[in-house]
């Protein structure tokens, strides 16, 4: 197996920058994400690693290998596209031992080689069938295997999954991620999923407009987002964001907005006036942190607010808030009742407030 490394990597089309500047590092072994909307740049970095584009700059190594300049076949990669691309005039054996045959291998080394990866993916009963002949979820497991057969040191996905309807995308997300962990496989996986990210990754690169926004753990990209774009895009529904300023009346310190105010300590209010200039700041709470209540709470925040709609999805139920003229979302338990038009206050405590610069959207908490 081996690591990837990218090193200023910029690829342009036209006068259009798809990836710019793009500094990122996959540990061997691992499972990395390139998440973001699309046009972000995340399926033209991996065309980048596969060589199916060539950058305009930077470098990109496999192991220790510098394979920039280098053509696909002799990168020993393997790639996974959104369509499975099978020949459909050849049996599920022989679209998995296609990469094997062309390289000349050995009938017994084939047989073995199929044969193992088979058992491997719960395939074997269906390898003398066509490709007409199999579901969506049998035919993605026969281009992993024509995949995994020549045994590549890096495995690239280009949203595999997105063909699948929602219960089979649960299923193979759960056995893509264990076959990822029982091969050891070193993995770069293209998604506009936030859902299969979160789930699949060890480490996801969040990307918009070509740069790398963020590159971390899920747990850390969730919990401690960098800016307003990471926090409302990873969540559903995402984070609630309130614009408002510092402020100070007689000695106490607050965040007031179009419609409520925050009280906040002395050390909080000392930290944002000395991160932000102007004091202008946009507030992030995640719907998840908001309790919905017919009073205001003691010792937390309180914002009067009236039920928009409400949306019940099973165990959960989405509550929109109207304040003004904006909209705020909160999850509560799905027996939760509510009714349009109803007055009601959004709760939750100083801890779950994200605090974000609002001239450059950083985060300064």
């Amino acid at each position: 197996m081996a690591k990837v490394l990218i090193e200023n990597l910029t690829k342009k089309f036209g006068d259009v920058v798809a990836v710019a500047d793009l500094d990122l590092g996959v540990e061997d072994r691992s499972f990395v994400v390139l998440l973001g909307p699309s046009g972000c740049g995340k399926t033209t970095t991996l065309r980048c690693i596969a060589g199916l584009e060539l950058p305009d700059q930077g470098e990109i190594y496999i192991g220790d290998k510098r394979v920039t300049d280098l053509p696909p076949k002799d990168r020993d990669i393997a790639m996974v596209f959104q369509s499975y691309a099978l020949y459909p005039h050849m049996t599920v054996y022989d679209n998995i031992s296609f990469p094997l045959r062309i390289r000349k291998r050995s009938r017994d080394d084939v047989e073995g080689a199929v044969q193992k990866v088979a058992e491997l993916l719960r395939i074997k009963h269906l390898l003398g069938r066509k490709p007409r002949q199999l579901s969506g979820g049998e035919q993605q497991r026969v281009a992993l295997g024509r995949s995994l057969v020549r045994e590549p040191r890096v495995f690239l996905m280009d949203e595999p999954l997105s063909n699948l309807d929602a219960k089979l995308r649960l299923y193979m997300r759960a056995e893509l991620k264990r076959l990822q962990k029982e091969l050891g496989i070193t993995t770069v996986y293209v998604t506009h999923d936030q859902a299969e990210a979160m789930t699949m990754a060890d480490k996801i690169a969040l990307m918009e407009k070509g740069v790398l926004q963020q590159y971390e753990t899920p747990e850390d990209i969730y919990g401690k987002p960098v800016n307003t774009f990471v926090a409302g895009f990873l969540g559903s529904p995402p984070m609630n964001f309130f614009r408002c300023t510092l402020a100070e009346h007689d000695k106490s310190r607050q965040l007031e907005g179009s419609g409520f105010t925050f009280q906040i300590s002395k050390d909080l209010a000392d930290l944002i006036s000395s991160k932000v200039s102007d004091l202008a700041l946009i507030i992030g709470i995640r719907p998840e942190d908001v309790v919905l209540s017919k009073e205001p709470t003691v010792g937390g925040q309180s914002i009067k607010s009236e039920v928009y709609v409400v949306e019940p999805m099973g165990s959960t139920t989405i509550v929109d808030m109207k304040l003004g003229d904006e909209i705020y979302k909160v999850s509560v338990p799905g027996a939760f009742k509510a009714s349009i038009g109803e007055t009601m206050f959004m709760c939750f405590t100083d801890d779950c407030m994200h605090i974000f610069d609002a001239k450059n959207q950083e985060n300064i908490s």
